[in-house]
């Protein structure tokens, strides 16, 4: 099983004295339901704190009160509608340079300015752009407009803000999507973990929790139960992460 190679992982980082950073980003949220009941009671189990990529155009007092009850939850930027502007023939965008770059900005500061009153206790100004895409010259443009860090899928490059990515997908998009087979992806979190030690990167476990089937979820109970009090690896927020870059610039 794959999950050896997870703990054999963890325990060679205790044996070296070191601890790997873990955090979790879900997203899409936008109301209470029960799938996300259903994940934020996971996080709560195990006292794993998560990151909430909330779509503030649809958004509202529904999810602010149902998360004014849950611990260890931050709340991020998912965007603005969630909506597609790309042509037929391209990848989904919301972010790109399809409409002028200042109305882009300016969906953007109203999603920052809606979320912050909505979730003062637990709001993060990092921006996680839909489907992972942003367009470069919206990435310039985001400190201006009072982001702090950008989240997306994949190796962190260059950027003008503060970068805190996901490396690791529970989804199996282009197969069942549903959930990936345990295996590959305890591989995945164990390889990335070993990539990310030398420059004391984190590890970004990636969720949608409107697509979770059992599979999805028994992993992360997994995941979590292995990880949670492991002392290779502990789990951070992405509050405290965004905050620990700013110091560090």
């Amino acid at each position: 099983m794959t999950e050896k190679r997870l703990l054999d992982t963890l325990d060679s980082f205790v044996s070296r004295g070191i601890a790997a950073d873990l955090w979790l980003r879900d997203d899409d949220a936008t109301e209470p339901t029960t799938a996300l009941d259903r994940l934020l009671a996971l996080s709560d189990r195990y006292a794993v704190p998560m990151t909430l990529a909330v779509i503030p155009e649809p958004t509202g007092d529904a999810l602010a009160r149902r998360l004014d009850s849950a611990d260890k939850i931050d709340v991020a930027v998912h965007g603005w509608a969630h909506q597609n502007h790309a042509g037929p023939e391209e990848k989904k965008r919301e972010l790109g340079l399809h409409r002028p770059k200042d109305t882009v900005l300016g969906e953007l500061r109203a999603g920052f300015e809606k979320l912050q009153i909505l979730f003062p206790s637990c709001f993060v100004p990092m921006l996680v752009p839909p489907w992972n895409r942003v367009d470069p010259d919206i990435v310039e443009g985001l400190p201006a407009i009072g982001y702090r860090a950008l989240s997306v899928y994949g190796p962190e490059k260059t950027a003008p803000l503060a970068l805190l990515n996901t490396h690791v997908d529970i989804i199996d998009w282009r197969g069942t999507r549903g959930g990936k087979d345990h295996d590959l992806l305890f591989a995945e979190t164990a390889e990335r973990m070993v990539a990310a030690e030398p420059g004391s990167r984190t590890t970004g476990i990636l969720t949608h929790h409107l697509d979770h089937d059992e599979t999805a979820s028994a992993f992360l109970d997994r995941l979590f139960a292995l990880t949670a009090n492991h002392p290779g690896c502990r789990w951070r927020s992405a509050g405290a992460l965004v905050e620990e870059a700013g110091s560090a610039a």
